[in-house]
């Protein structure tokens, strides 16, 4: 779980007491969970909705300015760079994100959520969703540039 929450902060300290009031909140809840589905998934939405509280909190990086036309900027060698990248060479760039950027890739391409979704939970219109996400698919491509010419 502490991998989890390192996905969405990048301090070590904050996603331990993260992974802490996590563990906290799986533990109080517990005879919440219905058996629907596994319980390991039951507890990855406990830890993202806990990231994404001190996220919301947080709200330095939610006042930027939707750019929809980001997406045209960017290369469509992208994708098979990212296959080349080892996966721990692609967490220490998502880890470097500016904190918009990276919860809202996380969101969006790991967790699977629409921009809608995404909007709902942080607090956010949805064209700040789709701009975050866009940038941070540029700052992608251009951390890749910059570690090896993928």
């Amino acid at each position: 779980m502490l991998g989890i929450c390192l996905r969405y902060v990048s301090d070590g300290e904050v996603a331990q007491d993260l992974m802490h009031d996590g563990f906290i909140t799986v533990f109080s809840k517990i005879g919440d969970f219905r058996g629907e589905g596994s319980f390991e998934g039951w507890m990855r939405r406990i830890f993202v909705n806990t990231a994404l509280g001190h996220i919301r909190k947080q709200k330095s990086w939610q006042n930027t300015v939707p750019m929809d036309d980001l997406v045209g900027q960017l290369e469509a060698d992208t994708v098979s760079a990212l296959e080349k990248m080892e996966a721990r060479e692609l967490m220490r760039c998502i880890e470097a994100m500016p904190e918009g950027y990276r919860v809202v890739l996380n969101l969006f391409a790991i967790e699977g959520y629409s921009h809608k979704e995404i909007a709902e939970m942080l607090e956010i219109n949805e064209g700040t969703s789709r701009s975050q996400y866009a940038r941070a698919k540029l700052y992608l491509q251009r951390m890749l540039k910059k570690q090896g010419g993928y």
